[in-house]
């Protein structure tokens, strides 16, 4: 619905009900349940409308308020007109009838029109009180299977259940393009104490449009998207979508071999994607591609490039396309500028049919405060805390979830095992779970609640954090929970039963801010910023980290990756370079984001199609950079001494750390499961190095496997003509020793001599 549209039904809502009186007695209803019920405030119009035993046979109620008569259609084929009290309740008594039976309503209207249909109200609930019991408890792990609006078959009928949490409610309809948006149609019951409100409307087809209209305690009014829809309108409209997915996977076989799958000792090379913005369409009025547009394309792309995983930035619905999606309010339907929800299954099958993994970005976080929306969804502080000291994250100006209500519990745990479940995806990162963390996260003293320790921690957000990702690991063996975590809480990706809030990966944002702040300086200046290379080293095993050059570092006048880079042209090439070659060598898995892969010049903007132009004529360097990364990518992932110890400290190893005059640093990289090592030797001066010294564990060949100088990527070719031969001169506290040439602003990775291990 646009805002005139919404703006139109909700002051024709205002106007609805609260004013009318009913005329008359109608038999066997209180007066005061009838005025609730032409009030839209009747909490269990059930108990009034459709069909009822008595002792004199079945009596038949509807409320049709514009109707001019109502027959009512009994199965066997019998016609009976329905007696009218005003303002629009019909009823008939089918006398002799002590059961309640089938029927259909048929209603003429003034204009001429007729409609005939079996009433919502003639069916059971569809939810059952293990369902209530669970969501009421916080442990429900797909709700979405329960809340919402999902097709179903209710006593050999199919329609669509409709469902909501709204406990402080004083009536809840379901309104939308099948009854022109007139909450008096269909209105919802509770279910007991659960604060859920449930209508099922038969014969109701998928893909209407709907939303819940909401009437407070104070008699306010709220049309409100549904919080499990599982699909969107196109924003800037904001209704609900009734889905069916019809897609079907086609990878049993790798979800079932990912169960094995032990992340910690395999690589991986995540490629960070903004959909939107990673190649438009310029001849099609410069369109974002579509989820099946983008399968061949970036699945092909990434097996080219070697990357090992996808982690798409918020694909969940957003309203504001300039929030990148972290301002999410469909925790259960895939952004809808993209395509359908049977879209991205696509989508995912085919990167997965290409042996590419798929990593959501997830916001459990904070939520936005559009009054469609989540906010204030009953009227009261429902999903968020009441208290802003609580509820509101100043930096966003967004609201905070109530870790702490059993319910929100529920939803978020849902949403979380959702995508996993109905999207196959292969791994969440939760975004911001250092603002979860902290009651005083981007607040001022006297603006946050210490917890009942008189502590700065959120014992609620903690708990709740423990508990999503022990579940999802139970549910979902093999798949990745990474943390995007910036302080120095300790245990984040350690297991529950040591501590740890139970993540498998944490991105290592100290690495991130300390390297980027080196590689930024001249070299000339960098003998003072040593330690910016070496620190993270000290703690790179105290979490099992990933090595993030995200989205964040190239945008809001950052700059991108190759403009941070100093020095002329050539410089900032090979700066780049060997940030990579560096990057891929050290312990920690790789991230980088689009566009940084073949040095990109302009800072990301998510309106535009990445620069990929700089690949065509006169595109050398940059072709030569995006050849680096696919090599980078094909030797880590072929080379186990790179990637089966990077979350061990045992496959790491200091050759050289100190070497600050002349900006060089070298170490070793070591398998766990064999004997094989690779040498890396970092010059981050532009100086050529000519027999320098290094210290190596064994005598035989190193043969050089990587030389960020060569001139296929765009460097002046200067190194080791492919490799050499040690001396037995102890350096370094090894037994030999190479002499080496290092190139100017170059990294060498040198294979260990496999043979001196019995190696093939």
């Amino acid at each position: 619905m646009t805002k005139r549209e919404i703006e139109a039904a909700s002051a024709e809502a205002q106007t609805r009900g609260s004013t009318i009186e009913p005329k008359g007695e109608i038999s066997g209803v209180a007066r005061e349940d009838i005025a609730r019920l032409l009030a839209l405030r009747h909490q269990d119009p059930h108990s009034i409308l459709g069909a009822h035993p008595t002792d004199r046979g079945v009596v038949v109620r509807a409320y049709r308020p514009d109707a001019e008569a109502v027959f009512l259609l009994i199965d066997d084929g019998d016609r009976r007109p329905m007696v009218r009290h005003e303002p629009g309740i019909f009823d008939l008594l089918v006398k002799g009838r002590r059961d309640v039976f089938k029927y259909h309503l048929e209603v003429h209207y003034p204009d001429g029109e007729v409609f005939t249909f079996r009433q919502p109200y003639a069916f059971l609930p569809t939810l059952g009180d293990l369902d209530l019991h669970l969501w009421s408890e916080g442990s429900h792990e797909r709700a979405w299977e329960r809340l919402g609006a999902r097709q179903c078959e209710v006593a050999g009928v199919q329609g669509v259940a409709f469902s909501v949490w709204a406990p402080n409610a004083a009536g809840v309809s379901v309104v939308g393009d099948f009854n022109e948006w007139d909450g008096r149609l269909h209105m919802l019951r509770t279910l007991g104490n659960s604060g859920i409100w449930e209508l099922f409307i038969p014969d109701l087809s998928p893909h209407v449009i709907y939303k819940f209209e909401i009437r407070t305690r104070d008699d306010a009014y709220k049309l409100k998207a549904d919080p499990f829809s599982t699909a969107a309108e196109l924003p800037p409209r904001t209704a609900s979508i009734v889905d069916r997915p019809s897609a079907a996977f086609t990878d049993a076989e790798w979800i079932d071999a990912r169960a094995g799958y032990d992340p910690l000792r395999s690589p991986i090379s995540i490629y960070e994607i903004h959909l939107g913005s990673w190649r438009r369409v310029p001849e099609d009025g410069n369109r974002s591609l579509n989820y099946r547009e983008m399968a061949d394309q970036l699945g092909d792309y990434l097996i080219e490039m070697g990357f090992t995983h996808a982690e798409f930035m918020p694909l969940m619905e957003h309203p504001f396309t300039g929030s990148w999606g972290y301002q999410t309010t469909g925790y259960f339907a895939p952004t809808s500028r993209y395509g359908t929800p049977d879209d991205l299954r696509y989508l995912v099958d085919q990167l997965h049919r290409r042996g590419i993994g798929v990593i959501l970005d997830w916001v459990p976080a904070h939520f936005p405060t559009d009054d469609w929306s989540l906010g204030r969804f009953d009227g009261t502080a429902l999903y968020e805390h009441l208290d802003p000291r609580l509820g509101h994250q100043p930096e966003w100006d967004t609201y905070v979830f109530n870790f702490g209500r059993n319910e929100v519990r529920s939803f978020l745990l849902s949403s979380a095992n959702y995508w996993l479940s109905e999207f196959h995806a292969d791994g969440i990162r939760v975004d911001a779970v250092s603002s979860m963390l902290y009651l005083d996260y981007a607040r001022a003293a006297g603006e946050w609640i210490p917890n009942i320790h008189g502590g700065r921690e959120n014992l609620d957000a903690v708990s709740f954090i423990r508990m999503l990702n022990e579940r999802i690991y139970a549910l979902h063996p093999g798949v990745l929970m990474i943390a995007e975590e910036s302080t120095s809480w300790p245990a984040v990706s350690r297991p529950l039963y040591v501590g740890g809030l139970g993540f498998g990966l944490k991105w290592d944002m100290g690495w991130m801010h300390d390297t980027l702040e080196y590689f930024s300086k001249d070299p000339v200046h960098r003998r003072y910023h040593h330690r910016d290379l070496t620190f993270g080293l000290l703690y790179a095993w105290s979490e099992n980290f990933v090595l993030p050059l995200s989205h964040d570092e190239v945008v809001y006048g950052k700059r991108s990756l190759l403009s941070k880079m100093p020095g002329d042209r050539w410089q900032q090439f090979a700066n780049l370079r060997s940030l990579y070659g560096y990057m891929w060598a050290r312990s920690g898995k790789k991230m980088l984001f689009m566009g940084g892969e073949f040095g990109q010049w302009n800072e990301w903007n998510h309106d535009n199609s990445l620069d990929w132009h700089l690949l065509e004529a006169d595109g050398s360097e940059h072709r030569g950079l995006q050849a680096l990364v696919r090599d980078l990518n094909r030797l880590y992932r072929n080379e186990p001494a790179l990637y089966e110890g990077e979350c061990d400290s045992r496959g790491f190893q200091w050759i050289d750390a100190n070497n600050s005059d002349e900006n060089v640093i070298a170490f070793m990289r070591l398998a766990l499961t064999s004997e094989r090592k690779v040498v890396c030797i970092c010059n981050f001066s532009p100086v050529m190095r000519t027999d320098y010294r290094i210290g190596v564990p064994a005598s035989g060949y190193y043969r050089e496997i990587l030389n960020t100088d060569a001139a296929v990527y765009g460097g002046s070719n200067k190194g080791n003509a492919g490799g050499v031969w040690p001396e037995p001169s102890p350096s370094h506290g090894f037994p030999f020793s190479l002499k080496l040439v290092l190139p100017p602003l170059g990294v060498l990775w040198l294979k260990v001599p496999a043979e001196e291990y019995g190696q093939v």
